[in-house]
């Protein structure tokens, strides 16, 4: 018999006072009212009514054994009205993981509207380069550029990464405008480490495995610090445009070589597939598409 519902009887026969009035509560005989008291009380190894013709009473153990399970009875009737409050509208903790600039760039300004949205949602944004194990590690959902490989999670693509290329209004009077990649052998070409050792650029446009060539003598593994150097006149600096968009709208950096700029790398919401993905996560995954999908 099922332990929980025996020992919902049994809280029901004390304080209905007998086997005949819990019957009628449950709606079932009174014979099998004294099966789940019987039950327990096989399992318990010992008395927890004592019964006669007229009256029954609790044993002392019973009577301990009664305060108990209203308490367990108690906490499994709240544990199950939150579960259903959290299944009717979104609330709790949001835990999610996204490449670093990306996320301080484009995503981490969204989140505000997002839990303007959700009052009752909170978020948890790691903003990290690693790939991170979101069942192992407890997130709900990430945010990851690249191709991914075949896996059991749900990708949800969002808009490509974009990269462009710009440089101070200064340093372009100074040393001129590249229209070609060829010209890029005459300038300074800020390095990111992240693509290998000599900050090699890579740029697209119709020969684009020609299109490469080193970096010039500031190579950092930071792309904010680069940007600064741009901005200061020193040389030619090649980011994504989530980093570079403000200052080109303001006119501290103009871009360059626009058709020769390499493809934009995928990006994709990755999520594991649950068929009963709680509000707070559906609620997050119909607002990233709705605000960076495709």
């Amino acid at each position: 018999m099922d332990k929980f519902v025996s020992m919902e009887i049994f809280v029901a026969v004390v304080e209905a006072g007998s086997l005949t009035a819990a019957a009628e509560r449950f709606d079932i005989s009174s014979a099998m009212v004294g099966k789940h008291i019987r039950s327990l009380e096989t399992r318990l190894a010992t008395r927890l009514l004592t019964r006669t013709t007229r009256r029954q009473s609790l044993t002392e153990i019973g009577r301990q054994y009664y305060e108990q399970c209203r308490r367990i009875l108690a906490d499994v009737k709240e544990a199950e009205s939150l579960a259903e409050a959290m299944a009717a509208a979104p609330r709790g903790v949001l835990k999610v993981t996204v490449p670093l600039t990306y996320g301080v760039e484009v995503f981490a300004p969204a989140m505000t509207d997002y839990l303007s949205a959700w009052p009752e949602v909170s978020l948890e944004l790691d903003l990290s380069n690693r790939i991170v194990d979101l069942v192992e590690e407890g997130f709900d959902a990430s945010v990851r550029i690249g191709h991914l490989p075949d896996s059991s999670f749900v990708a949800r693509p969002l808009k490509p990464y974009r990269m462009r290329a710009c440089a101070s209004p200064a340093y372009l009077q100074r040393a001129g405008t590249p229209r070609t990649p060829a010209d890029l052998a005459r300038h300074e070409c800020l390095g990111f480490l992240h693509w290998g050792r000599e900050g090699l650029w890579r740029l697209g446009g119709e020969n684009a495995d020609e299109n490469q060539l080193r970096a010039g003598r500031f190579r950092a593994n930071n792309g904010q610090a680069l940007k600064v150097a741009a901005l200061r006149g020193f040389g030619l600096v090649l980011q994504p445009e989530a980093l570079l968009a403000r200052e080109i709208a303001s006119g501290e950096l103009v871009s360059v070589l626009e058709d020769y700029l390499p493809e934009g790398a995928p990006v994709q919401l990755v999520y594991p597939r649950d068929r009963r993905a709680t509000p707070k996560l559906t609620s997050f995954i119909d607002f990233v598409i709705e605000r960076f999908g495709v």
